[in-house]
């Protein structure tokens, strides 16, 4: 989908309107102090499908959260006496923190891709926060670049790879710092660094190759049931997720958006459901379609 791609000011009008944008289910790039990020409701499933989207994002990593306060994350995300010492020392900042997440948050199944952790920040630039505490709602934003590309700086980097991808960038000015936030899990009193950056931690290397935040490689949330791609009908032992014109027990609906939005919901409800093994109808196209075909392909390969 094309669109006009607006470049507006980051003041109070600009806000207002990017929060008004982001309200409708759409995303838009806003500065940070590390890197521009393309923000979206993080409680909207479709809303968070629509930055894959844009983005041309390869497969469906998790995505950090951004909230306003401590308060908020706490909400979110349980904290440990570790934690909590963090986060009280370097937000707001660029930190980010992976954590147990809350069953309860609202927070959309394709912001974790699945897991059972979130990863949250809470950020320092003026402009970030203020719109955070305009829409009144947690938003997802990884960085307002298409996926591959060099992670912007500046509104003109925003608009070299996503015009016409998106309708609004807030002009806030070139980044402070320029490279995106430190990432840790923190479980109990144990400290892993996912990701560096700005902030120094200290903190054990994390090398089980699991997928727990962006910027890591390896596979993450798979059932624990045998996956069948490509199929157009379940055979006896299996359940269907259907996709466009085939039907299933279960459905990722009838576009790539949709599909996205339904992805990880369906897979865990076909993981408990009583048939033994899953089927997925075949999902084509390029662009989102293809992020879909990749985690799904991920889901189902061979496991140790």
């Amino acid at each position: 989908m094309s669109l006009q791609t607006e470049v507006v000011p980051a003041n109070d009008a600009g806000i207002n309107r990017a929060a008004e944008i982001i309200l409708e289910g759409m995303p838009v790039a806003v500065p940070t102090e590390t890197v521009y990020g393309l923000a979206a409701d993080a409680t909207d499933a479709k809303a968070v499908a629509r930055i894959y989207a844009a983005k041309g994002r390869p497969s469906f990593n998790p995505l950090i959260v951004h909230v306003a306060s401590l308060e908020e994350a706490q909400r979110l995300g349980v904290f440990s006496d570790k934690a909590m010492a963090l986060a009280e020392a370097h937000w707001p900042g660029p930190l980010t923190l992976v954590l147990p997440h809350r069953g309860e948050s609202g927070i959309a199944g394709l912001v974790t891709a699945g897991l059972d952790t979130l990863a949250i920040r809470c950020p320092a630039h003026p402009v970030m926060r203020q719109l955070i505490e305009t829409v009144g709602k947690p938003l997802a934003a990884p960085s307002a670049n298409a996926s591959g590309r060099i992670s912007p700086t500046s509104p003109a980097h925003v608009l070299a790879s996503l015009d016409e991808r998106i309708p609004l960038i807030l002009d806030g000015g070139p980044c402070e710092r320029g490279i995106e936030s430190t990432i840790v899990a923190v479980d109990g009193d144990e400290v892993r660094l996912l990701r560096r950056g700005p902030i120094e931690v200290a903190a054990d290397e994390a090398d089980d190759g699991k997928v727990e935040a962006p910027g890591m490689l390896a596979n993450h949330y798979a059932p624990s049931k045998k996956i069948r791609l490509d199929a157009t009908y379940p055979a006896p032992d299996e359940i269907l997720i259907g996709y466009g014109d085939v039907e299933g027990e279960l459905t990722l609906g009838e576009d790539p958006v949709t599909a996205a939005a339904r992805l990880f919901a369906a897979l865990h409800e076909a993981d408990a459901s009583p048939h033994p093994r899953i089927a997925v109808a075949p999902i084509p196209g390029d662009g989102l379609a293809a992020a879909i075909r990749d985690r799904l392909q991920r889901a189902a390969a061979p496991r140790d």
